[in-house]
């Protein structure tokens, strides 16, 4: 399925910011996680696939979607509740272990030939 059918062609979140950084930790509330058997597909996908944290490109690569739309879902998810978003501070970005994974996690997302990216 073609990425913007999936976001409604949108390509940011609800909110009027910046899209989250790659580096950016999601984890489902209890609400998201009550709200499971209502949630469409994708949406449903991401809050199940977030009881413990993990960065929007470890998500991406998880469950083989574009990183974008990661991005819009994680934002929307955010903003119905079912979705906790953690932004790291400017250190943690700095932080050689998870910038090691925030890689890992991007050679791991199929392009939009679901080809993985090389990992050299």
């Amino acid at each position: 399925m073609r990425p913007f059918l999936l976001t409604a062609g949108r390509v940011a979140g609800g909110g009027t910011g910046a899209p989250l950084p790659v580096e950016t930790q999601v984890v489902a509330t209890s609400s998201g996680l009550s709200a499971l058997g209502s949630l469409a597909f994708e949406q449903h996908d991401i809050v199940a696939a977030c009881r413990r944290p993990q960065s929007v490109a470890e998500l991406a690569a998880r469950l083989h979607l574009h990183l974008n739309v990661v991005r819009v879902l994680a934002e929307d998810l955010r903003a119905a509740g079912h979705l906790a978003v953690h932004v790291p501070d400017a250190g943690t970005t700095q932080d050689i272990s998870v910038l090691r994974r925030v890689i890992d996690g991007l050679r791991a997302v199929p392009d939009s030939r679901d080809t993985l990216r090389d990992s050299g």
